[in-house]
């Protein structure tokens, strides 16, 4: 059998009381995930910076702390902790990955990793959240990548098989800003520890009820827009009663290096109302990967997190970038439910609220008529 570890990796905090609190999500989560994956018997290492190091003290795995004040690499940090733990495989996480994964997907994972040849099994190998990877010893020679996000890129340039895990809430829910934890919260889903810490926040979503609403309704349009992925909207389309529309722009975003702009950013840093305008007369609701669609601060990087998460809640008072201010303003204003967010929202969050919003409602699950083939008698 072989020597199998599992290695989550933890960023830090930005100071605010918004980003504090989905940096408490993700170390609930993190325990959460820790406490399932110790149940099976695979040990746990945690890399994170040494600011964050005083809160994971608890946590029943051994901790690595980046040196303070050095630039956080992802793929030589991989690389340097599988050397020194002399692992043969490795179940890979980012924090807040893998918050709706139940035993069983676990199990499955480490199944995958006990195959002969060099394999790796991801979440989604256009953006990896969280991996199985069969043989340490054949990603040793990779380029490493900065970031997870282009982990199946790396593997697949280097001839390893990559494999991906199907399409669903459990595969592709991230917690990454606000919204994703007012779904979990609103929905009852997590593990006992996270869903503790988010029972302490008061925050409710103005258009989560009305935007669920639309969803089981056969005659609402709801517009998606941002890094879609076809099969993840094909998936929402047949799960909900109502009509879809969308643009799907910035896939690979953080993946490809050649970082191409969106050509909705363009449209809102100058026309933020007027296109909230068009868009209420165009749809009943709407979900929208702002990330994707907004402008880029100068320098061209987003804005700070605390911009970033208050601007998915509509308060559009503590965002300092003035363009993404004027979108949030324009988004408050709307006559329709919208939801804002990031990546994990046209993601794990459209799997997740395709499954959760008939909760309640006495509606006939069959949405779609069977599939016709003309070799049928």
């Amino acid at each position: 059998m072989k020597r199998t570890i599992a290695l989550v990796f933890h960023p830090p905090t930005p100071a605010g009381d918004l980003t504090e609190l989905v940096g408490a999500a993700r170390r609930a989560a993190t325990e959460d995930l820790i406490a399932n994956l110790r149940s099976l018997g695979i040990p746990s290492i945690l890399s994170t910076p040494a600011v964050e190091a005083p809160f994971l003290r608890d946590l029943d795995a051994e901790i690595h702390e980046s040196a303070p004040g050095t630039d956080f690499h992802f793929g030589r940090t991989l690389h340097r902790i599988l050397r020194e733990t002399k692992a043969d495989a490795v179940l890979y996480f980012g924090s807040g990955s893998g918050c709706l994964l139940e035993t069983r997907h676990l199990e499955r994972l480490a199944q995958f990793i006990e195959r002969s040849d060099a394999a790796v099994l991801l979440n989604n190998f256009y953006s990896c959240d969280f991996a199985a990877i069969s043989d340490v010893a054949s990603i040793a020679a990779i380029d490493p990548p900065g970031t997870d996000n282009a982990l199946g890129f790396a593997l697949a340039d280097a001839g390893i098989a990559c494999h991906a895990l199907p399409r669903d809430a459990a595969s592709q829910f991230d917690i990454d800003v606000p919204i994703d934890l007012l779904l979990l919260k609103a929905f009852e889903r997590g593990g006992p520890r996270l869903r503790g810490v988010l029972a302490t926040w008061g925050y409710e979503h103005p258009s989560l009820e009305a935007l669920c609403q639309c969803l089981t309704n056969r005659t609402a349009l709801v517009q998606l827009g941002g890094r879609i992925q076809p099969a993840t909207w094909q998936a929402f389309e047949q799960a909900t009663a109502c009509r879809t529309a969308g643009f799907s722009e910035g896939r690979g975003l953080r993946s490809y290096p050649d970082r191409r702009t969106p050509l909705l950013q363009g449209i809102l840093s100058t026309e933020s109302g007027a296109f909230f305008d068009r868009l209420e007369a165009a749809c009943d609701a709407a979900i929208l990967d702002t990330r994707a669609l907004l402008p880029l601060a100068p320098g061209g990087r987003l804005p700070p997190a605390a911009d970033r998460f208050a601007s998915d809640l509509f308060l559009s008072s503590r965002v300092q970038d003035p363009h993404w201010r004027a979108v949030t303003e324009a988004a408050a204003e709307s006559a329709i439910p919208l939801l804002l967010g990031g990546h994990n929202l046209v993601s794990g969050g459209l799997f997740l609220l395709a499954d959760v919003c008939w909760k309640g409602r006495n509606l006939p699950r069959r949405l779609h008529p069977d599939p016709f083939s003309w070799k049928e008698e």
